[in-house]
């Protein structure tokens, strides 16, 4: 939806634009808030956070990413949220016409 409201998708988990930060996805939420720390204090503090959170992420599946998961998992969320993003497109493409973009 993000071209319909005349945003530039990427595919980063943590993308900087100028004064903007944004994270994708549920646990994006944890690099983010690193990204964040190293931004606004320093990459060895930011690491420091990390090592006292233990956070070291082991993936059980290699599937978070649409060029990584197999067809048949990217064929199943696509049929789960379709109406929902039907609906969401309509949306979007309404609040651009009453933006007059």
């Amino acid at each position: 939806m993000l071209k319909e409201l005349g945003a530039i998708p990427t595919r980063g988990r943590i993308v900087v634009d100028r004064n903007r930060i944004t994270g994708g996805g549920v646990t994006a939420g944890i690099d983010f808030g690193l990204k964040l720390v190293a931004l606004l204090k320093s990459r060895v503090y930011a690491e420091a956070v990390q090592l006292y959170l233990e956070y070291d992420p082991q993936l059980p599946f290699n599937a978070g990413s649409p060029e990584k998961a197999q067809p048949l998992a990217r064929q199943f969320l696509k049929d789960m949220f379709a109406g929902m993003r039907a609906n969401a497109l309509a949306t979007a493409k309404r609040a651009m016409q009453r933006l007059g973009a």
